[in-house]
């Protein structure tokens, strides 16, 4: 019984999670957003950008929009996703995504350069009292690279590693960055949006992690793996229940077999009496003789 409950318990723990997601995905798309992978706002040239759009109709319905320095008017790039390769200085401008009854996301500014550094910063607004990671990054270089970071054409700080952390952004950090890489010259600049804080909820029980990634809608491989769960839980317990009526069928077939054989057993050890000789204690018996009576053929037995 208490296999059956358990059982019972975690198909019950794997639908409702299934609900969850369901219900994150329902959430999610009633807010549109424009996903950019890699996530940051400047590029080099031949780089592979990809342009995504989430939004209450879902990805078909939703379209990405530009809006560079060559072209006089806005046009259409793709239905719901776009990827630009190579890269070029052309491509630079403001990127958004767009609804056909005209709603529209809040438009990102992307650059792409011919130059040796770019300044790496999230596409979208870093919150309040959450961290962000600034890098300047060299082309063709794996390793980080000591780099003298910007804010307004101010000098900020020096990353040894490469990279700026501001562990709790406020109004103040908000602004345009850019970074130097000694021998290799300057990034472009940037511009670091900061959004309001807003305070959890009582049952959000969210860490405040990091805002340097987009929010991205979860993966719907990850339902396959909850599906794939579901039925090895399902599969488990089917094998349990029937090693368990096994266990119980015999049991009961040894029960028999023992109770079928106990009368036989207790007919052998009681005597005539109907009671239990004691083999431990010998038994004795007076035997006598008959006698002969003189005179006479008979002899009494």
């Amino acid at each position: 019984m208490e296999v059956t409950a358990l059982c019972i318990t975690l198909m019950v723990d794997v639908l409702l999670l299934l609900n969850v997601q369901s219900d994150y995905y329902d959430h999610k798309a009633d807010a549109a957003f424009l996903h950019i992978d890699p996530n940051r706002l400047q590029f080099f040239e031949y780089d592979l950008i990809s342009f995504n759009c989430v939004g209450f109709h879902g990805p078909a319905e939703w379209r990405v929009m530009t809006k560079v320095p060559s072209k006089t008017a806005q046009y259409e790039t793709s239905t719901g996703s776009v990827k630009i390769k190579p890269a070029f200085v052309s491509h630079s401008g403001a990127y958004w995504c767009e609804n056909r009854n005209g709603e529209r996301t809040d438009s990102v500014n992307i650059t792409i350069t011919a130059g040796d550094v770019i300044l790496e910063s999230p596409t979208l607004p870093v919150m309040e009292r959450h961290s962000v990671t600034l890098r300047c990054t060299k082309r063709a270089t794996s390793s980080n690279l000591p780099a003298d970071f910007f804010k307004d054409g101010h000098f900020s700080r020096t990353g040894y590693t490469g990279e700026m952390t501001i562990d709790s952004v406020s109004r103040s950090d908000e602004g345009l960055y850019k970074c130097r890489i000694s021998g290799a010259g300057y990034s472009a600049e940037s511009w670091l949006a900061v959004g309001a804080y807003v305070t959890p909820a009582p049952q959000d029980t969210t860490s405040l992690e990091s805002h340097e990634a987009p929010p991205q809608p979860p993966r719907r491989d990850s339902l396959l793996f909850v599906i794939i769960v579901t039925l090895a839980i399902a599969v488990f317990c089917v094998v349990v229940l029937l090693f368990l009526l096994g266990l119980l069928q015999r049991q009961k077939h040894r029960a028999a077999f023992v109770s079928s054989d106990a009368p036989t057993a207790e007919l052998e050890e009681v005597d005539e009496h109907g009671s239990l000789p004691n083999p431990q204690i010998p038994i004795y018996a007076t035997v006598r003789k008959p006698k002969k009576k003189r005179g006479s053929q008979e002899v009494i037995t």
